[in-house]
């Protein structure tokens, strides 16, 4: 019996997805019947579709389907969470960490949750410097908590495939809102991120 794989998308933007990455080939000067590249319209539509999830994710949702009572006032990190984005410039991926943290104020979160969070908003088409602040918002309007902290690090394919082609630059943002905002907590976190504790 043949392999079949099965995917679930929806054909309404699959179909016409597919169509239109078939005449980027054909524009590129490529042969889209060739027998190497008959399904890689269809493959891209469905990456493509995949790599934009984000879109259906909501951060509220998944922070709240999560949240817990507990009096414990400390800062919760959640360090090196990997994410995978495209660049909104030239739609080329940028990959990197995330580090978050935040001072629960009467509520915590399933740490999971943080790292579907970076998810929901890298899973788009993104510049990195939005992406961090879209994050730390998100944990602040859900949770209320007394501060956030986010710093992400990433490379940045459009600036080592093409252009001026730096091959080890990294480019890192941060955001920071409440206690984060003073010296002391934000040296405290970002000490921590930096520490190899485990």
């Amino acid at each position: 019996m043949a392999y079949k794989k099965e995917d679930h998308y929806d054909e309404h933007i699959t179909n016409p997805l597919t169509t239109h990455y078939k005449s980027v080939i054909e524009l590129l000067g490529e042969d889209a019947d060739r027998e190497g590249l008959q399904k890689t319209p269809e493959r891209v539509a469905k990456a493509m579709q995949y790599l934009t999830q984000g879109y259906q994710m909501n951060a509220a949702d998944i922070l709240n389907s999560a949240k817990f009572k507990e009096p414990y006032s400390e800062m919760v990190i959640v360090k090196d969470i990997e994410l995978y984005s495209l660049c909104e410039h030239h739609m080329l991926p940028f990959i990197g960490k995330a580090h978050i943290a935040y001072i629960p104020n009467g509520y915590i979160t399933g740490l999971s949750k943080i790292a579907r969070v970076v998810d929901c908003f890298a899973r788009r088409l993104q510049v990195q410097e939005r992406l961090t602040h879209q994050i730390l918002d998100a944990i602040q309007e859900a949770l209320a908590p007394l501060g956030v902290a986010v710093v992400i690090e990433a490379k940045h394919m459009c600036m080592m495939m093409r252009g001026v082609q730096k091959q080890n630059s990294v480019t890192t943002t941060s955001a920071f809102s409440g206690q984060f905002e003073h010296n002391e907590t934000r040296s405290e976190f970002l000490r921590l991120i930096a520490a190899d504790l485990v």
